[in-house]
């Protein structure tokens, strides 16, 4: 696997791995099949120094903690967001993934949604993301970044769940009618955890006329949200690249 490391985002004393896409990862992806409609990818090690890119992110500009309804109250997402609805702002990095996950899946994304997960306590209930549900089928990718967290997902309403545990740096793209039979969700657990990210590519395109402009995933039925406080602020610049054997124009993966 030949590496190809560009400068650092950030000048920084901290000797951590920078990150990188590994191309050779697609050629290890597994394949889960839910139903016969709806199946999970599965791509180990995808982004190499993830934990340098989730140190990186946490110092941009704008990360959110919102508010929602449950119930007759109005409470803190127990998570922090920020969002890309047009990918052309996103840092030169995430870009780069964003095209990566374009050519493989054949889909264009224009943008991203990011969700920080502080420690064990946060988490996100059970959704399917919007509007990736609206159409018949959709393919998702998911970057997990950080600490090693339950990916869980059942059929729409309830269910037995499989769980996923994706490492730092892995991929799970969800496909077929994954967003329209199926909810997924990150628990709270007992067990202290480390700080993890998900970034979340969506695509206009799968859309078809339904919406004009990038919007990035929203989490389906968790009420309505405000937003009352930004974390951090930073200038995000330069990016990374991998090389491996699977090259971006070449035929997708599909099973």
């Amino acid at each position: 696997m030949s590496q190809i490391y560009e400068s650092s985002l950030f000048d920084d004393e901290q000797q951590l791995e920078q990150p990188a896409i590994n191309l050779d990862a697609f050629d290890t992806a597994t394949e889960h099949w839910l139903d016969n409609d709806s199946w999970i990818t599965h791509i180990h090690g995808l982004v190499i120094g993830d934990d340098e890119l989730m140190r990186q992110l946490s110092t941009l500009h704008r990360w959110e903690q919102r508010r929602r309804w449950m119930y007759d109250r109005v409470v803190d997402e127990p998570r922090l967001t920020h969002e890309y609805r047009d990918l052309t702002t996103a840092p030169a990095f995430l870009v780069a993934l964003a095209n990566t996950f374009s050519d493989y899946c054949t889909v264009q994304y224009d943008g991203i949604w990011m969700n920080w997960y502080r420690d064990n306590r946060d988490s996100t209930s059970w959704h399917a993301d919007r509007p990736a549900n609206t159409p018949a089928t959709a393919i998702v990718p998911v970057l997990s970044l950080g600490a090693t967290r339950r990916f869980l997902i059942r059929p729409y309403g309830g269910g037995p769940s499989t769980a996923f545990t994706p490492a730092g740096g892995d991929v799970l793209i969800m496909r077929g009618r994954c967003q329209r039979d199926w909810q997924h969700s990150i628990p709270k657990q007992q067990k202290p955890a480390r700080s993890r990210m998900s970034l979340n590519f969506s695509s206009t395109e799968q859309l078809g006329s339904q919406t004009a402009t990038g919007t990035a995933p929203h989490i389906q039925n968790e009420g309505r949200q405000e937003q009352v406080r930004a974390v951090g602020q930073s200038s995000f610049v330069g990016r990374t690249v991998h090389r491996g054997s699977w090259r971006p124009g070449s035929a997708p993966r599909v099973p």
